[in-house]
């Protein structure tokens, strides 16, 4: 017969059991719901239940979509209207190369033959830099103050197809252009880029042209998408002043 502190110590060795049993559950039930595929083995090892099989991801949330609307008409009729790029000061020009930069620099040169001063002429047709095969001008639809672009005067799409000197003047250009931004707008970074086809963005996809934009830290916002507005602190007038006022002769 057992004393009452026997009895007593039967008593928590059972409880001290059944909370152990209970701990042993939970365990394993906190480890199958990380592991969903795998089972704990009476060694404590883990013993996969479908380890032929590998799980694939599942993805419940679909995809956002920011949409540009201020992009469409200009994607949209840049290479098809008629006499693009050519401004209403240097509207006597009567050609039309149904080319935005083909009819800017028909237009400047037109405006030159008949009297119009070359820094006249340019400005009108935002043109910064004419240097031997290519040229520099402003985005008229700038995603920053400061957008410009360098642009080859021959009408291709492809830059695989440009002279090796057209290629080499481009580079260097740009690094001028570089050079000029860092000084006017002292930038956080910069961009870089061509589109080359509609697909990749092009708005002009005859003609390419490499643009070129400084960037600061924390300058993208939700004004452009949700107002179908951007926020420019310069004028296109002002940005070219400045950019003739530094920038090679």
């Amino acid at each position: 017969m057992k004393t009452p502190r026997q009895n007593r110590q039967t008593g928590n060795s059972l409880k001290m059991n059944e909370l152990g049993q209970k701990i042993l559950k939970l365990q394993r039930a906190a480890v199958s719901a990380k592991r969903p595929n795998q089972t704990i083995g009476d060694a404590g090892k883990f013993r996969s239940t479908r380890a032929s099989k590998i799980s694939k991801p599942r993805y419940t949330q679909p995809m956002d979509h920011l949409w540009t609307p201020w992009r469409y008409t200009y994607v949209s009729t840049a290479d098809d209207a008629r006499r693009q790029g050519v401004p209403e000061s240097l509207a006597a020009w009567p050609g039309d190369h149904r080319c935005v930069f083909c009819n800017m620099i028909g237009a400047v040169e037109f405006a030159e033959q008949h009297g119009t001063a070359p820094e006249v002429a340019e400005q009108a047709a935002g043109i910064i830099h004419r240097a031997r095969h290519t040229f520099l001008c402003l985005n008229a639809y700038p995603y920053a103050t400061g957008h410009v672009m360098i642009v080859p005067y021959r009408h291709e799409s492809s830059l695989a197809a440009l002279d090796l000197a057209v290629t080499h003047e481009m580079i260097d250009t740009a690094q001028q252009t570089e050079r000029a931004l860092n000084q006017l707008y002292n930038p956080n970074g910069m961009n870089f880029g061509l589109n080359l086809g509609k697909a990749a963005g092009a708005g002009v996809a005859g003609h390419l042209h490499l643009h070129a934009l400084p960037r600061w830290t924390g300058d993208t916002n939700f004004m452009t998408t949700v107002a179908e507005t951007r926020i420019l602190p310069e004028s296109l007038d002002i940005t070219w002043q400045r950019f003739r006022e530094i920038f090679p002769k």
